[in-house]
């Protein structure tokens, strides 16, 4: 958000101080007071507006801003696939998909076939959407082999956000490809190139070693099926189908606005009311309402099941999630309070002059602005935005420019902490306090970020010699 009729008077070096200690303040509110982190995240993004010197009349539109854009994406996409989950979990049919994935891939591997089947699932999907729609399964395969959560969750969750870090339709590689005028096909390649491996290494491996280290109970956001319901459970088909539908839907969005925005489609086609109408139905709050409808009737009152107790079903998966939603919405309004205090502005133009290599400079400035302010979109667009007129002078052939498209986006993502909504998202879904989140999900991103990096170096440097 910015604010008219005001600018920031404050430099990098004050902001950067007070968000610093914003934080600091933050996590020893939440850690050892145990305050509660909703009130915690409210008071600080209070004291952290009238800090930054936002003008006083400005201060609380500043927090709804932030709380309310990100409810926005959130609160229909977790309401919704909290009820999506809950009918799949207690009709049975976690349990046969989770059944499936075993018999095929054995229990040892179990893990690795979670991951792998996000990885597919992430390819069109972005992560929070996905990672929602395989919550149920994740859950059912920890419950029935026992280990805690993150042994399965971190996998999964690792894959999807690496498919939304590196590969296009995702909003950020295709966005610094804007920037740098890189050819998608390339970006492509490239992501997956620095995609597999990294997944492998920092979200399964590094999934099961703390799923070793760190046994946590399976979350009962999902509720259990009845032994009725496990005697009869429904086809394998008609629960992969459920989880499916929403995906395919929210591809063909995806896939749409990628060709239009590459120019696929002429710009007449982008009015055309079949069009208008394809996008509509894939945007995931539209999608996973399909498919709660879906379920409702393939689930529910096809097998007998009276409308009185779907409606308690329904009503029954939302309570659990309220504190997951409202806590990720206030780590948004955070966030915001960060971004609208100019922090994002005042601190690219510290870093804009850096004498270093193009492709590290891309990577820190993105790294140390996801870190000040939260958002990884801000960080990637930010950064490609900096340093996109010396991308255009560097004379770098195709794939060094998509290796700079993933080296910019791997910075986007390292360090997940407090000032990111989907730190809370995660923390939440998986029943883990803040000190937890710390030491798996940070440190996991963090990793994400620097192997891709890396991934993107050696990419850089090799087409560098060949070109």
């Amino acid at each position: 958000m910015t604010i008219e009729g005001w600018t920031q008077t404050l430099g990098a070096v004050p902001l950067l101080l007070i968000a610093a200690a914003a934080i600091g303040v933050l996590l020893f509110l939440i850690i050892r007071l145990r305050m509660h982190a909703l009130i915690a995240l409210i008071v600080v993004s209070l004291a952290t507006a009238f800090a930054t010197g936002i003008p006083t009349n400005q201060v609380v539109p500043v927090l709804i801003n932030g709380f309310g854009t990100t409810l926005g994406t959130v609160a229909l996409l977790v309401g919704l696939g909290a009820m999506l989950g809950r009918i799949v979990e207690t009709s049975g049919g976690a349990k046969v998909l989770a059944d499936y994935l075993i018999g095929i891939f054995g229990e040892k591997r179990a893990p690795f076939a979670l991951g792998l089947a996000s990885l597919i699932f992430g390819f069109p999907i972005f992560f929070d959407a996905g990672l929602v729609v395989m919550l149920p399964v994740v859950f059912a395969v920890a419950h029935r082999l026992g280990g805690g959560v993150l042994r399965y969750g971190l996998p999964a969750a690792g894959a999807f956000s690496v498919m939304h870090i590196f590969l296009p339709p995702h909003p950020g590689p295709v966005s610094a490809s804007a920037f740098f005028e890189a050819n998608v096909g390339l970006v492509m390649i490239a992501g997956l190139i620095a995609a597999i491996p990294t997944w492998y290494v920092t979200a399964y491996l590094y999934g099961l070693w703390t799923g070793k280290r760190l046994v946590l109970p399976v979350p009962e956001l999902l509720g259990h099926a009845s032994a009725a319901a496990e005697a009869n459970p429904p086809r394998f088909r008609t629960i992969i189908g459920l989880l499916l539908l929403p995906l395919l839907l929210i591809f063909v969005n995806t896939g749409l606005s990628t060709l239009a925005s590459s120019g696929v489609f002429a710009e007449s086609v982008k009015n055309e009311y079949w069009f208008q109408l394809l996008r509509t139905l894939g945007e995931t709050p539209v999608a996973l309402l399909i498919a709660v409808l879906v379920a409702l009737f393939v689930l529910g009152a096809r097998r007998g099941t009276h409308g009185g107790d779907l409606e308690k079903l329904l009503e029954s998966s939302l309570g659990p999630v309220c504190s997951v939603i409202l806590i990720t919405g206030a780590g948004g309004m955070f966030g915001g309070v960060l971004r609208a205090s100019g922090i994002g502005s005042a601190l690219a133009g510290v870093l804009g002059n850096i004498g270093i290599p193009l492709i590290v400079a891309g990577f820190l400035i993105s790294a140390i602005l996801r870190i000040a302010q939260g958002s990884a979109t801000v960080a990637l667009t930010t950064t490609a935005g900096l340093i996109a007129p010396a991308v255009a002078a560097a004379g770098l052939n195709g794939m060094q420019v998509a290796a700079l498209v993933i080296a910019v986006a791997a910075g986007s993502v390292v360090v997940s902490h407090v000032n990111d909504s989907g730190f809370w998202l995660v923390g939440r879904f998986f029943g883990m306090d803040v000190k937890t989140t710390l030491a798996t999900w940070t440190v996991m991103e963090t990793l994400i970020g620097v192997m891709g990096f890396a991934i993107a170096s050696a990419i850089f440097v090799l087409a560098g010699l060949a070109g």
